[in-house]
């Protein structure tokens, strides 16, 4: 089963629905980053259609905006078809959610993140650790 991890940014707030067994859905449309800067500067950007299932769909519905980002981990990777409106097949990668971490970016109209206090002091000096018994061997392990 193939699986992707990274850091993805949504491209509109979560539609979360329910089945018709009640069971809660939110719609993901997740976009990354890939590869090297093109001739205008960017870099290419692959689109991945996401669920979300259960209750964690319905608590984080609020934090699942427009532009906010988040490290997802995505299972049941795979390619669909589908009918274009002016005719033709389409294709889209689609994925379920394992699992979401929420990172320190996010959307444009967020309060940046405070700036870290200056690193004047320095650094204590750390407690002599106690021999292992391999302190004398090889750091060139071949393996």
């Amino acid at each position: 089963m193939a699986k992707l991890i990274g850091l993805f940014t949504l491209g509109r707030d979560a539609e979360v629905r329910e089945t018709s067994g009640g069971d809660p859905v939110a719609n993901l449309s997740l976009a990354y980053n890939y590869g090297r800067k093109g001739a205008d500067g960017k870099r290419p950007t692959q689109w991945v259609e996401a669920s979300l299932w259960g209750e964690r769909a319905e608590k984080l519905e609020e934090y699942l905006t427009k532009g906010s980002q988040f490290l997802f981990e995505l299972d049941d990777l795979h390619i669909e078809t589908f009918e274009r409106r002016e005719g033709g097949q389409g294709h889209k990668l689609v994925a379920r959610v394992v699992d979401l971490e929420f990172t320190r970016g996010g959307s444009q109209d967020r309060a940046p993140a405070p700036a870290p206090a200056p690193a004047n002091r320095r650094a204590p000096a750390p407690a002599p650790r106690p021999s292992s018994g391999f302190d004398d061997m090889d750091d060139d392990i071949p393996f």
